[in-house]
């Protein structure tokens, strides 16, 4: 199939999650035989962290000005089996109308942020990479979110057929590496800042690190504010590409996965870094949210944590015992969560409308 991609960003990972997932994705999907050709507004602050300026087998097209570049978009959704928007993508209305009126096959939204992209709608507020209206003509919605978000994507936004395409980890990039002593750490955390996760970082990161001074604490990430509360044993790490995530992870004795409060809210919507890290065979202690068990058996793959008590009775476990939780873990990816799987499920997705219908 050609697929053709109107998305936010694969070319820099700086503070998003979306670059890393395509990766895999479309390399996966590359290697299964498929074109794919990726369309990404070329932002000054994606340009300044681009740690990725060509897709391998594949076609990465950087545009400024939507009129600039709109005549190569429409030859290419002309040839195009799917076309295809995402969440967030700068220019994602008028992409919307675009695709919809194109002679694409199939006709599909990925929504990478549900949770965000349902609570703007329920609270009145615009959401501008949404067509005016909505997701009913599209012939199928991708959901990074499961759940209940499924069946508010009908009902909000009008989609007819939404199902579940969840992140993935890429074994060709994660997997145990040597640790990195700068890295080093009793208890990491690997993610971009962002306001609604402060609360259960306090809680499950900072407080921790408090209560246990002689223990090393290593965050690492992008946006984070001058104010953070910062301790001794706290050290920081600037943003890593995604190359550098393995050594972090493997540097690690335990990792910590704090899921955004709206993601949290609707339930069945992991976080990349959970795959990527359990790839890396690194134990993961996470916050509790419905629908982890669909991806990993909390207690024995996975620890769950809601105090900053669970935290520190988890740091106390044996290297032995979170070793057996790490390996656990990263033989669930291999089996179910890899780029591949994901690959393989969007195939079977987009084999032809019908089998679309019966799995919505």
């Amino acid at each position: 199939m050609k697929l053709v991609i109107f998305g936010l960003t694969i070319s820099s990972s700086w503070g998003n999650g979306h670059a890393t997932l395509w990766r895999g994705l479309l390399r996966a999907l590359i290697e299964r035989g498929h074109d794919i050709v990726f369309f990404e507004r070329d932002v000054p602050y994606y340009a300044l962290h681009r740690d990725l300026d060509h897709l391998p087998g594949g076609q990465l097209i950087l545009y400024g000005k939507w009129s600039e570049f709109v005549s190569d978009a429409r030859l290419h959704l002309a040839e195009a089996d799917v076309a295809m928007v995402t969440s967030y993508c700068p220019d994602g209305s008028t992409a919307c109308e675009l695709v919809l009126d194109s002679a694409a096959t199939l006709k599909v939204f990925y929504d990478l942020d549900t949770p965000v992209t349902l609570e703007c709608v329920r609270a009145g507020q615009p959401v501008g990479y949404l067509p005016a209206c909505g997701l009913a003509p599209f012939d199928l919605v991708l959901s990074y979110t499961g759940g209940a978000a499924l069946e508010d994507l009908r009902l909000l936004l009008g989609a007819t057929r939404a199902v579940p395409l969840y992140g993935s980890a890429d074994p060709l990039v994660h997997r145990p590496v040597a640790p990195q002593a700068c890295c080093v750490s009793d208890l990491s955390y690997l993610g971009t800042f962002a306001a609604d996760r402060q609360e259960a970082l306090e809680r499950l990161f900072i407080a921790p690190a408090a209560a246990l001074p002689s223990q090393r604490f290593v965050l690492a990430g992008a946006q984070y504010p001058a104010d953070f509360p910062w301790s001794a044993n706290i050290f920081f790490v600037r943003h890593l590409p995604p190359a550098e995530h393995p050594a972090f992870f493997c540097s690690s004795r335990l990792t910590l996965n704090v899921t955004r409060r709206a993601m949290a809210a609707w339930g069945y919507c992991p976080s990349g870094r959970l795959f990527e890290a359990a790839a890396c065979a690194c134990p993961i202690i996470t916050d509790a949210w419905e629908g982890l068990d669909q991806f990993f058996v909390p207690g024995r793959e996975i620890l769950v944590a809601r105090t900053t008590e669970d935290v520190i009775h988890a740091m106390s476990l044996s290297d032995a015992e979170l070793s057996t939780i790490g390996e656990r873990a990263r033989q669930r990816v291999l089996a179910e969560h890899t780029a591949i799987h994901r690959a393989m499920e969007l195939e079977a997705l987009l084999a032809t409308p019908s089998e679309i219908a019966k799995r919505a």
